[in-house]
């Protein structure tokens, strides 16, 4: 197929594919499938080879939001039945990092409910940081803590923060829809304060909350104008309780297209699977490592994830081989230069979904499971 020659073209050389392109890969059959798998694939042994880096959520504050943000079971007004307790302390956290680490993970995120952390909040979170650093020297630590404010992102990066997580999640034109308690300019706002900090910028997306192809590829190229060094790809997780239960758009083939489209968008950064990919990929799991080089590791923050064992057997099945804590993920041209290092072009990351995509099944609710283990808990969690 012609089209998907030029995106692998392009995707060794880090040039952007044209909008159109990006549409035509959302466009093409479930027949054609397993090419689009296989050149995207190419592009991504090309920068990353078979590793697959694994990250591991700790949530530090569950539930108790102050925003409406429709797709979260931690939202204003959620009727989610969650765990739902106030700040972890540091050794506490410390304590629920250990377990993902002893896994195989490289990379913790510690993230915290809320419109954005007070000062009091940074301190906390600083000293949770440094207690998780003072036991795993080599771990990174991603933040994910809201909106920022004055100074708040340099002090997490003096504190030994090594990235922040803000996602754009979709479009601004349909941002509204979803969220009023801030803006998409808010969310901007704060992934370039991380990226100035000299923080490594990590943003992404949800696909499957009733968005059109046209928004998903619009979020896609501001991503790729914020030129995060890493893009999760979220799969919306319907929890019942919330404004968007209803919403099972996403098959297993318009997955696999929307992480295909987003190698060939982001072709050098870090794509990380990120929430919902069991409920939404189920078996076609493996299918996807041929797409994105980042996984998160056991469970989410209010959601239960596959047993990490079965994650490390998947990985292992499929042919590739966990990323060790001494290898360097992104490629050299960009780890060099720092965060969102790239000369010469490239891009940032996308997913789209496919309007040709056929319908999904009965909505798969008994896949949803809510997190009752690891942090906020006195069960051990699943790493």
């Amino acid at each position: 197929m012609d089209l998907l020659n030029t995106l692998v073209d392009k995707g060794l050389r880090r040039e952007t594919p044209t909008r159109a392109e990006a549409l035509a890969v959302l466009a093409t059959s479930d027949d054609d499938l397993l090419d689009v798998v296989a050149a995207a694939g190419k592009v991504r042994r090309h920068w990353f080879g078979r590793r697959v880096k694994l990250n591991y959520l700790v949530n530090l504050k569950s539930g108790l939001c102050p925003e409406d943000c429709s797709y979260c079971s931690q939202r204003l007004g959620s009727k989610a039945d969650i765990l739902k307790y106030t700040w972890l302390k540091p050794d506490q956290a410390s304590q629920a990092a250990a377990a993902g680490l002893a896994g195989g993970a490289k990379r913790v995120c510690l993230v915290a409910s809320g419109r954005g952390p007070t000062d009091r909040d940074v301190d906390r979170v600083s000293d949770t940081i440094k207690a998780i650093k003072d036991r795993y020297e080599d771990v990174e630590v991603c933040a994910c803590l809201g909106l920022l404010s004055d100074g708040q992102a340099e002090r997490l990066r003096e504190a030994g923060a090594d990235a922040y997580n803000h996602n754009l999640n979709t479009s601004e034109s349909t941002y509204g829809d979803i969220t009023t308690t801030h803006t998409y300019a808010d969310r901007v706002d704060t992934v370039r304060r991380a990226h100035s900090a000299g923080l490594s910028a990590c943003s992404g997306l949800i696909a499957g909350m009733g968005e059109s192809d046209e928004d998903l590829v619009d979020v896609v190229f501001a991503l790729r104008g914020l030129d995060p060094d890493s893009v999760p790809v979220n799969f919306l997780i319907p929890f019942e309780g919330t404004p968007l239960a209803k919403e099972w758009n996403l098959t297993p083939q318009r997955c696999l297209r929307i992480l295909a489209m987003t190698r060939f968008v982001c072709p050098d950064v870090e794509v990380r699977i990120a929430g919902g990919r069991e409920v939404h990929l189920r078996t076609m799991q493996p299918l996807a490592l041929h797409l994105a080089n980042s996984i998160f590791l056991g469970d989410y923050l209010t959601s239960e994830g596959q047993a990490g064992k079965a994650d490390l057997e998947m990985i292992a099945d499929a042919g590739f081989e966990v990323e060790g804590a001494g290898e360097v993920t992104l490629p050299e041209h960009r780890a060099k230069g720092g965060c969102g290092s790239h000369e010469g072009g490239g891009a940032c990351g996308p997913a789209v979904t496919d309007s040709c995509a056929s319908a999904p099944d009965e909505p798969r609710t008994d896949l949803v499971a809510v997190r009752r283990r690891g942090a906020g808990t006195d069960l051990a969690p699943n790493a």
